[in-house]
């Protein structure tokens, strides 16, 4: 049941990664362009059945009946068939539209901006997670390498970090530099605020292996034979850590993707036209109710499928338990 769940995990990790790689080419739409005409249009279903048989699947146009109920109907005097791998995997010919997932209030495609988002939201995270990887192993291990006040002072600033409100303390970050930021300019500055929040746990358990392991015979060994402080802790040292900085990573990742959803919901991280999914998820709050137009939840759904399927490739909870001890100890 283990190793099905972990072959789940990586596949749909897999998948994600794929996705949001290629999500250009994926996106029937460019994510940015609005189709004035077709403000808060529900998805569009395919059809592979006509006339009783099996066909090549295709959409019906959608046709505007009410502005002001937003009320669509399918136009079935007409078929759009669908085209393969022509400038997209699938597209329409001709100008109409096709929305799998529907349109926000501006017409824009909510399918190719979800997958427009998932490359600055995982994207982000991802940086951010090998930032705070970086800092917490190198912090670490000097401190569990050293020992004496540089071990005291280095843990004692860890605990200073730890014990703050985590994501309070990313949002006074952001909001101590410039509000008026280009798309550039807010990746980077929040990569180097979360992973700056990210580290001290990451920090604690490199620690922790370092004092157990440097003990060991093959640590001493390699003093022994003459390396090099440096050295013993990057060649042999190090690489005792991996599985606890594996399993860390599978944390940082979802955390720091709902701090960038939380944040540019806030208004403080990407603003529009940016399509993350913090800030399609700010769009979808100024529609009155989720039932007006509950496809424009589309990225909730998708941080929550990322957050399961990161969990389901970290091994399930003993991973996740197993990284969290080591990080307390």
């Amino acid at each position: 049941m283990v190793s099905a769940r972990l072959r789940l995990g990586l596949a749909g990790a897999a998948l994600i990664a794929i996705s949001a790689a290629l999500a250009p080419w994926l996106a029937p739409n460019p994510p940015e362009r609005q189709f004035s005409t077709y403000p808060f249009a529900p998805p569009m279903r395919i059809h592979v059945v006509a006339d009783g048989a099996f066909v090549r699947p295709y959409v019906y146009p959608l046709r505007l009946e009410d502005p002001l109920e937003r009320r669509y109907a399918e136009d079935q005097s007409r078929r759009m068939t669908l085209r393969w791998f022509r400038s997209s995997l699938v597209s329409v010919p001709g100008s109409e539209p096709w929305f799998p997932f529907g349109s926000d209030g501006l017409g824009r495609d909510v399918f190719s901006r979800v997958l427009a988002g998932a490359r600055l939201s995982l994207g982000l995270a991802g940086l951010a997670t090998v930032l705070a990887l970086v800092i917490g192993a190198a912090v670490g291990a000097l401190a569990g390498f050293a020992d004496g006040w540089l071990d005291e002072g280095l843990m004692r600033i860890a605990d200073l970090v730890l014990v703050l409100p985590a994501i309070y303390v990313v949002l006074a970050l952001r909001g101590a530099l410039p509000l008026v930021l280009g798309t550039a300019q807010v990746f980077g500055a929040m990569v180097l605020v979360l992973g700056l929040v990210g580290w001290p746990s990451v920090a604690r358990g490199v620690r922790g292996i370092f004092i157990t392991e440097r003990g060991s015979e093959y640590a001493e060994s390699a003093r022994a034979i003459g390396g090099s402080p440096l050295r013993v802790a990057v060649r042999h040292l190090l690489p005792a850590a991996r599985g606890f900085l594996a399993v860390q990573a599978t944390i940082l990742i979802p955390a720091f993707v709902l701090a960038e959803a939380t944040i540019s919901f806030a208004g403080l991280g990407f603003a529009p036209p940016a399509a993350s999914w913090g800030v399609m998820l700010q769009d979808a709050a100024s529609v009155q109710t989720a039932a007006d137009a509950p496809w424009l939840l589309a990225p909730g759904l998708a941080i929550i499928v990322t957050i399961l399927v990161v969990h389901l490739a970290a091994g399930g909870p003993q991973a996740t338990r197993r990284g969290l001890f080591t990080a307390n100890h």
